[in-house]
């Protein structure tokens, strides 16, 4: 029932974005004829999104950010679950946020709500804090129902489950599975009644590369993984730099960034939001110069870690595989010189980039290879997905970054 509860909340928050997404590109094409005015719109509208949003998440506890983080502090009986008070807060000032255009993903949200729920379910349950195995299945509620939230914002079942095991808890235990598998699939299946089952980012032909290429994935994995240690840093000292401007209200910096993204978006809607929309016309074989793949990867590395530091609902992995795609398209560009006929092509680079670079910000390498083969369909790409996730893992660790939800997580209970 919480499964369903998860699917129904987490599906209806996809079509919303959806909806919203198709609503800012029509205001977009509308102030696009209005000249040199029209291009204060997308600054006004983000602005005021991301004002709003704050706003509505300041009047709950964590619902702004992530949510990720909780959901690991309370696992590790750090902290207390959430509220019913949290589901609407998430839910609305993630819509605000995200469907504004602020460089955030719709997984944070999902995951925190789908955890919510679980919480909500361990209480209807009746599962007594005062005995140990009550509270303990309590808190598996909340985790598994957490990594349902995450397989429906991407239509992931086995990277809900992995998410949860590999993130969330670090442990494999037969009853976690269980409880987490059963909220997966009957997640992902009710949400499919709401945004349909077609995958997220469809790669219509993906053959497996020769296998003389692992070295080279090996190579791009390394690569990945250093981007994805320096994102990692960029978004704890952004957040340290923002904690700094105390005699800033939190909704006026938010305005601040806000204004900033929209500007941004006035360029090229393609530098904001979430980046389905630029990973799925990598993955299609789009045509951007190296020039433009370098800017766009640029400013969106920016861009990202500045729209989380607006206290807004939003999440850190959508914005990750995109940056992943623009990191894995490029490093083929750059490479396709030096590659002989038979190679891979740009598209298999891309999906190998988005798992690796989330791998090195996130520090899950299964969960970043499942994940990014149930998004796309990709399974002949799995050995090349699993090798370079290896080195992003060895490559962020020997560069001495930290897994980025422990480190927020650490600074969540430090705020506290």
């Amino acid at each position: 029932m919480a499964g369903v509860l998860v699917g129904l909340v987490g599906g209806g928050f996809r079509w919303c974005l959806e909806h919203a997404d198709r609503l800012r590109g029509s205001v977009l094409e509308a102030a696009a004829g209005l000249g040199a005015a029209g291009r204060l719109v997308p600054v006004v509208l983000t602005a005021v999104g991301a004002a709003v949003a704050c706003a509505i998440a300041q009047r709950v506890p964590h619902a702004a950010g992530s949510g990720i983080q909780h959901v690991e502090a309370v696992w590790r009986q750090e902290a207390e679950a959430t509220t019913a008070r949290l589901l609407p807060a998430k839910f609305l000032g993630g819509l605000i946020a995200i469907g504004s255009g602020m460089v955030l993903g719709r997984e944070g949200p999902i995951v925190h709500m789908g955890a919510a729920i679980g919480s909500a379910a361990g209480r209807r349950g009746r599962l007594d804090a005062q005995d140990a195995q009550d509270a303990e299945d309590a808190r598996m509620l909340h985790s598994a129902l957490g990594g349902a939230g995450l397989a429906v914002a991407f239509s992931a079942p086995l990277g809900g489950l992995l998410f949860v095991c590999e993130e969330v808890t670090g442990t494999v235990r037969p009853r976690l599975v269980l409880l987490t598998l059963v909220g997966t699939v009957t997640a992902v299946a009710t949400s499919q009644l709401i945004v349909g089952d077609a995958l997220v980012l469809p790669l219509s032909a993906a053959p497996a590369p020769p296998l003389w290429m692992l070295p080279v994935f090996l190579l791009s994995g390394t690569t990945a993984g250093a981007l994805g240690a320096a994102y990692s840093a960029l978004v704890v000292r952004t957040l340290q730099v923002c904690d700094r401007l105390t005699r800033v209200p939190l909704v006026a910096r938010a305005a601040a960034i806000g204004a900033g993204v929209g500007a941004l978006m006035a360029v090229d809607p393609l530098l904001t939001g979430g980046g389905d929309q630029l990973s799925e016309r990598l993955l299609a074989g789009g045509s951007l110069t190296v020039a433009a793949l370098v800017l766009c990867l640029a400013v969106r590395f920016v861009a990202g870690p500045l729209s989380y530091a607006a206290a807004t609902p939003g999440g850190l992995f959508a914005p990750l595989l995109a940056l992943g795609a623009l990191w894995g398209t490029l490093t083929h560009a750059l490479a396709s010189p030096l590659l002989p006929a038979g190679a891979a092509g740009a598209a298999a680079f891309a999906v190998v980039g988005m798992a690796a670079v989330f791998t090195g910000v996130v520090r899950a390498p299964l969960t970043g290879a499942v994940l990014v083969v149930e998004m796309t369909g990709t399974g002949a790409l799995l050995l090349p997905l699993l090798i370079a996730c290896f080195a992003a893992t060895v490559t962020a660790d020997r560069l001495g970054s930290e897994p980025i939800y422990d480190t927020l997580r650490r600074r969540m209970l430090e705020r506290a």
